[in-house]
């Protein structure tokens, strides 16, 4: 027997494994792979992107005396805790206060899209209590439903729509604050058109088969370059970039600023040096085995629940590996306890379609096009996406996406649960360890099926 340890909630668990099995990633103090080295002066990285910007002149050249400056930044869900948001942004309005471009001139938007807001506080972990002391009611997060600050640019020549925050649109110059690429999802003109965006045109991109994390030939970003190319010819100007990527989540690795498609293209070329595909890591078995934790992106300054727990997370930010690894017809196995909670200030929407949607359908594809309408338009929920700190109630649609993987695996297997009933409520089986669970994939596929385990670190 071989012994792995995979995360499992907020803590970890030890697993017993046939000696057949093969373990794939990090984990047990492993290495990752190949990761980048953490600059040694990221206050000084930041200014060395900013005076040498791909594509585009420095900021300060971009601008004349009294102009408008929208700067935009990624909001919290991005896990970047370190301070590269605050460090680019002081240095930008150094740079604007140097070609006339007074702080009173600047608004600073947190780019939520159909996030939920964020309060001062939690703005303060991001941008430093400074920041959000001095610009006031200037510091504002977007709001996908305020239809006064909202601007429709017009359709791309595919017919998708392109509607962003109105400051993008009449700003004499918008700057966009990307904190952390992750592999090919994040960055580029996803920043503007979706982070500054609306339902109207997100729901062209985020539909199941939408998505994408990959970092060659996303076609995710195939569809948001289109409408990049319908917002750079509305602006004045270019839109400035800063992109980064991390070589942990409080150190950057790499940074750049300039054009978008020069920063992305750099971007994606480290991003690609560094991930080699899933699929070369193993051969595709029978089983795929893996540990889900008690975070996610949706879950800063809030806490989990099982559509993001079993779904999001377990089917969408991990299930990568089952399409990888795993054959068609395969069993999965996540360990994670999975309490019944649901946080109702953060992710009302997401109670609500877990208690009335996913006894209806598990299909993602039926459950948008029955619900989404429904959900996108929710006079209730809305209030509390515009005026609390819950997520839009779409959101709660795009959480059931993941639920595609299931047209791959053959059924999922939830180790450790606390309440049994909780994966049965989503169609899971319920074992009390991955033993147990291993065990009855063993009588579906055979004694001799093949095994994979993947080892993560806690940040993934």
């Amino acid at each position: 027997m071989i012994e792995a340890r995979l995360l499992f909630g907020n803590d970890t668990v030890d697993v017993q494994l046939p000696d057949r099995a093969q373990l794939v990633g990090g984990g047990d103090g492993a290495e990752r792979g190949p990761r980048l080295e953490p600059v040694a002066d990221q206050e000084a990285a930041v200014r060395q992107a900013l005076a040498k910007p791909l594509g585009l002149p420095r900021v300060g050249e971009m601008v004349k005396a009294g102009d408008s400056v929208l700067i935009a930044f990624d909001d919290p869900t991005v896990p970047s805790y370190g301070p590269v948001r605050r460090l680019a942004i002081e240095a930008i309005l150094e740079e604007l206060a140097a070609a006339g471009v007074p702080e009173e001139n600047v608004s600073l938007v947190c780019a939520n899209a159909l996030h939920r807001k964020w309060t001062d506080t939690e703005l303060t972990s991001i941008l430093g209590p400074d920041l959000v002391r001095r610009f006031g009611a200037c510091l504002t997060c977007h709001d996908a439903e305020d239809a006064e600050n909202l601007t429709y640019l017009g359709t791309t020549p595919s017919g998708y729509d392109v509607e962003v925050h109105r400051l993008a649109a009449e700003s004499d110059l918008t700057v966009y604050v990307n904190a952390a690429v992750h592999l090919g999802f994040s960055g580029g003109w996803k920043s503007v058109c979706v982070g500054l965006s609306t339902w109207r045109s997100i729901r062209w991109t985020h539909t199941p088969d939408g998505m994408s994390m990959s970092v060659r030939e996303n076609r995710m970003h195939t569809v948001l370059d289109e409408m990049g190319a319908v917002v750079a010819a509305n602006l004045k100007r270019p839109v400035f970039k800063f992109e980064t990527v991390l070589a942990h989540t409080a150190t950057i690795g790499r940074v750049w600023a300039g054009g978008v498609a020069e920063c992305r293209a750099a971007a994606v070329e480290t991003q690609a040096s560094l991930h080699k595909p899933r699929r070369s890591e193993a051969e595709p078995a029978d089983v795929v085995i893996y540990g889900v934790p008690a975070w996610s992106p949706y879950a800063t300054f809030a806490r989990m629940n099982p559509l993001l727990t079993l779904v999001s997370s377990g089917l969408g930010y991990l299930g990568g590996y089952i399409e990888a690894l795993g054959k068609p017809g395969c069993s999965v196995i996540m360990a994670t306890p999975c309490p019944d909670d649901w946080d109702l200030e953060h992710h009302p929407a997401h109670a609500d379609v877990w208690q009335r949607v996913i006894p209806q359908s598990r299909d993602p594809y039926e459950i948008s096009e029955r619900f989404g309408d429904e959900y996108a338009n929710h006079a209730g929920f809305i209030e509390r996406y515009r005026f609390g700190v819950a997520y839009h109630p779409i959101h709660a649609i795009l959480a059931t996406h993941p639920l595609k993987r299931l047209n791959h695996a053959g059924r999922v297997f939830v180790a450790g649960a606390q309440d049994p009933a909780v994966p049965r409520h989503v169609g899971f089986t319920p074992a009390a360890t991955v033993e147990e669970a291993l065990a009855e994939a063993e009588r579906i596929h055979g004694r001799d099926c093949s095994i994979v385990c993947i080892r993560q670190f806690a940040g993934w």
